[in-house]
């Protein structure tokens, strides 16, 4: 008498445990770190041809442009920065975060409504959403410093957004001292110092 023995059928309904032959990306942040240095760079080398305060239509339009690029690179890195944790773990901070998204979705329009050419300064509400465009500036600056407070990023990831965001207080004084052209060269620097290089940092980021 034989005895075969036959493997049992595998079961289809058994899911794998989650995780289970998948790793998480070494790089998660990547993609959002490069968009955002290539939008500095971008808005950086605009700012050195044309200056800060664009003249005529073609000039504006390409400001437009490359500073949208990096709007989108800002908003790219507020969504790193709340995966992370990089403010806090508490409510506070991840309100300020939403806050700071919702301003910058403004000055983007801002941004847009200039390209187009539809802005009308004579008009209380363009000149709010025009306000919006440096308010957020205003508050990535803020952002930088409690990054920099709470510790949760180490090594240069502290404290180079506190260099990178501190472009409004050092480029806006500067336009109004020096003028355009001036403020142009130091606002190229800065972007490429500041921004370019948190994008490379985000880029490399693991976790």
């Amino acid at each position: 008498m034989s005895v075969q023995h036959t493997p049992a059928p595998a079961r289809s309904d058994v899911r794998r445990p989650a995780g289970v032959g998948r790793s998480a990306p070494a790089r998660p942040f990547f993609k959002r770190g490069m968009l955002l240095t290539v939008g500095a760079v971008a808005w950086g080398v605009d700012s050195l041809i044309f200056g800060t305060d664009p003249d005529g239509q073609l000039e504006e339009a390409l400001s437009s442009i490359t500073g949208g690029m990096f709007q989108i690179g800002l908003m790219g890195l507020l969504t790193v920065l709340y995966a992370t944790k990089a403010l806090g773990e508490g409510g506070l901070a991840r309100f300020f975060l939403r806050l700071e998204g919702v301003i910058l979705v403004f000055a983007m329009g801002s941004t847009l409504a200039d390209g187009i050419g539809v802005s009308d300064f004579d008009k209380l509400g363009w000149v709010l959403l025009d306000i919006c465009w440096p308010l957020s500036m205003l508050g990535m600056f803020f952002i930088g410093i409690r990054v920099a407070i709470a510790g949760r990023w180490t090594g240069k990831d502290r404290y180079w957004p506190l260099i990178a965001e501190s472009w409004g207080p050092i480029c806006v004084p500067t336009f109004a001292i020096f003028g355009s052209t001036v403020a142009g060269v130091v606002s190229f620097v800065h972007l490429c110092v500041g921004y370019g290089v948190l994008g490379q940092l985000v880029a490399r980021k693991q976790r």
